[in-house]
């Protein structure tokens, strides 16, 4: 019979029955359980799937995360991007998407965004036989209404193209000052408000201040591009600080 605390298989008292080998905290490749949709902190778990008990409850892996604070030193890569991408550019390095050439096998082509001292925002297209450009309905709330502003392309002859008015923020009317049927490419930007919650919110193109850190605004509405955080400086000093 066993002893107290001994297994009851044990054929005597005091018998020895070894425990696992060992403790194994290496990490194991994930990829593999059930798939969590809601975000949560990321985990990584330490026993491939080979070694898992069958009997167990299956495990959840993270098809979504949510991170507190992401510093990317090197490279991110992202096949599908979907949302928006708010933001300034600070120090000498500028925002680029980076994208193969859709003609040249072996070639690429880079694009800089455009930067501005306003979030801008704008439609373009093809206006013809007709006076009236239908401003999208998400625009409402969207953007200030008071910074659009219209720039128009005649095609083919003189049209003498005027901006009559904007009604409600939504369509613009143009008119020929010669009487001509309308024929023209159209581009129409606005500022999009930097809060559409709050528009009282603007923002501050030039202000004190060593660091991104020191934005006297919101911070939670910027993602900020351009900033070396590995290092916590720009590539260059300006002018006064150089030795």
């Amino acid at each position: 019979m066993p002893a107290p605390g001994q297994p009851e298989n044990a054929e005597f008292p005091g018998e020895f029955v070894p425990s696992a080998s060992g403790k194994n905290c290496d990490k194991a490749a994930g990829g593999w359980g059930v798939p969590m949709t809601d975000p949560e902190y990321i985990w990584y778990g330490n026993m491939d799937q080979s070694r898992y008990p069958a009997d167990a409850c299956r495990p959840y892996y993270h098809s979504n995360g949510k991170i507190d604070n992401l510093t990317i030193t090197v490279q991110a890569t992202a096949p599908v991007f979907n949302g928006n991408l708010n933001g300034v550019a600070s120090g000498n390095k500028v925002l680029p998407f980076d994208i193969p050439h859709v003609k040249q096998k072996g070639k690429r082509i880079r694009h800089v965004i455009a930067e501005g001292p306003e979030a801008g925002i704008y439609v373009r297209g093809k206006l013809k036989d007709s006076n009236v450009i239908e401003l999208p309905e998400y625009w409402e709330g969207l953007v200030d209404p008071e910074t659009i502003t219209v720039t128009l392309t005649q095609i083919g002859y003189s049209q003498d193209l005027i901006v009559e008015k904007i009604e409600w923020g939504k369509n613009i009317i143009i008119r020929s000052g010669l009487g001509a049927n309308i024929n023209c490419y159209y581009e129409v930007w606005a500022a999009r408000w930097i809060n559409p919650m709050n528009h009282e919110e603007k923002l501050h193109v030039v202000y004190d201040g060593e660091t991104p850190d020191d934005y006297p605004g919101d911070n939670q509405q910027f993602l900020i591009g351009g900033w070396d955080y590995d290092r916590r400086n720009t590539q260059w000093q300006p002018v006064d600080d150089q030795p």
